[in-house]
């Protein structure tokens, strides 16, 4: 393994956006709060500049369950292109985000997550971006 560094997680919707990150050593992922878009970049910044060194930033990629785009794969595209404008030096990687908000729905009645909490805006979509983040660590455990 190479040396320290988080890798952040992002679960992009068009009202919310989740956060996740992984500790320095990149063995797991916790979620770290929801944002509207434009707030989230100003966090991730943060994360970058308070939190790091950042190697990576992981986008959930949203796909139909043919593989097919979907109607936020653009919104999810120029999102990206942000992040890329504005960290330059960070790679940026596109994870497969089928099924992560129903399997984090799924992890938080699991964890015993009253429903009422469950309901709350947000929750499943830092859950959800702590679980694309990983996902990705389990498929690339040299990164």
């Amino acid at each position: 393994m190479s040396e320290f560094g988080r890798i952040l997680g992002v679960d992009v919707g068009s009202k919310r956006v989740g956060l996740a990150r992984t500790d320095l050593l990149r063995t797991n992922a916790n979620p770290f709060g929801t944002f509207p878009p434009n707030q989230s970049i100003r966090e991730i910044e943060k994360q970058v500049k308070n939190e790091g060194p950042v190697k990576a930033i992981v986008v959930g990629w949203p796909l139909t369950p043919q593989g097919d785009p979907t109607n936020a794969t653009g919104l999810v595209e120029n999102y990206i292109k942000s992040l890329e404008k504005k960290f330059r030096d960070i790679k940026i990687y596109k994870m497969d985000e089928r099924y992560t908000s129903r399997q984090a729905q799924n992890l938080l009645v699991e964890a015993g997550v009253p429903k009422k909490k469950r309901r709350e805006k947000g929750r499943v979509d830092q859950a959800a971006a702590a679980l694309i983040l990983q996902q990705f660590l389990e498929a690339h455990p040299e990164i």
